[in-house]
């Protein structure tokens, strides 16, 4: 369906003096806080979880040494979708348009559209990952106590969920520290930076800003702070829908990972028969997590 001169009867009339609702702000690419980029010339893209060896053994004297296996665990799949959005104008409505033109100022929502889009779309692993269906490659949700290994398991959310705060906060950085790799050895993960919800973010400031403890009438430093657990501080995403869940990305490699098979492309065309001017924008990208290590989740005690 084409946009007519029957939708934009205002426009059409002299004397009309501005016209509103398509220059809001936006918030832009705050999906780059949680994903490494990447680009992808095929369908989906595969990353394979292999695993090392087990703990070494004490040899003794004149018997052999012990031999161990490595092997793949799991495969992460990332498969792109394609995001498009299009609009057409009527060839008259064009035509007596008195005050600006249709196609720049109706461009400009549909980049809107898209970009939102996007980070809808990449808030939903986060959102959707404590049980909403959105799962790692090893089966488990995304924010899972029990994130199955060779060797055992492995945790990226806290045993008893709670809301933000210094004890709720301590815990997460401890867990993250506690990490193992597929085989059960240590990994010697921290976290780098945390990402909340807007609702959040004057607790986070308290949090991450104060050089005394919050909450409390004790004379002690603020040891999240002095020690410089989460170096980057805090991000806001406004696209998080749960109030009271928080997220601290770790410095563990190939984490949460975004792929863009095809950039975001414009164009334009006319149709023949009726003199339509249509519109349209597309893209292709997929955002996913290959080792849920990267990434670790908290729900919030509600």
């Amino acid at each position: 369906m084409a946009i007519s001169r029957s939708q934009l009867v205002k426009e059409l009339e002299p004397g009309l003096n501005a016209l509103f609702g398509l220059e809001y702000k936006r918030y832009e690419n705050q999906h780059a806080e949680i994903y490494t980029a990447e680009n992808s010339d095929r369908a989906f893209e595969e990353e394979v979880m292999l695993s090392g060896f087990a703990n070494a053994q004490v040899k003794g004297e004149g018997s052999g040494v012990s031999f161990d296996e490595a092997q793949e665990t799991f495969t992460a799949r990332y498969t792109h979708e394609t995001v498009a959005l299009a609009f057409a104008i009527t060839e008259e409505a064009i035509e007596d348009n008195l005050y600006d033109r249709l196609a720049s100022r109706y461009t400009k929502a549909l980049a809107r559209s898209m970009s939102n889009a996007k980070q809808v779309k990449a808030v939903e692993p986060l959102i959707n990952g404590f049980g909403g269906g959105f799962t790692s490659g090893d089966g488990a949700n995304l924010f899972s106590t029990s994130h199955s290994t060779v060797s055992g398991s492995f945790q990226n959310t806290l045993t008893t969920q709670a809301d933000l705060n210094e004890t709720s906060l301590e815990q997460s950085l401890i867990d993250i520290g506690q990490m193992t790799d597929e085989r059960g050895l240590r990994v010697a993960a921290r976290g780098l930076k945390m990402i909340i919800p807007s609702e959040l973010q004057f607790t986070a400031e308290r949090l991450m800003k104060s050089q005394g403890r919050t909450g409390t009438a004790d004379n002690d430093i603020n040891a999240i702070v002095s020690m410089g657990m989460v170096p980057q501080g805090y991000r806001v995403n406004n696209y998080l829908t749960d109030t009271d869940a928080f997220f601290i990305i770790t410095d563990v490699p190939n984490g949460m990972k975004m792929f863009t098979r095809a950039p975001l492309t414009t164009a334009m065309e006319g149709d023949f028969d009726t003199g339509n001017v249509r519109y349209k924008a597309r893209e292709r990208y997929s955002f996913g997590v290959s080792d849920p290590r990267g990434i670790f989740g908290v729900s919030g005690a509600a």
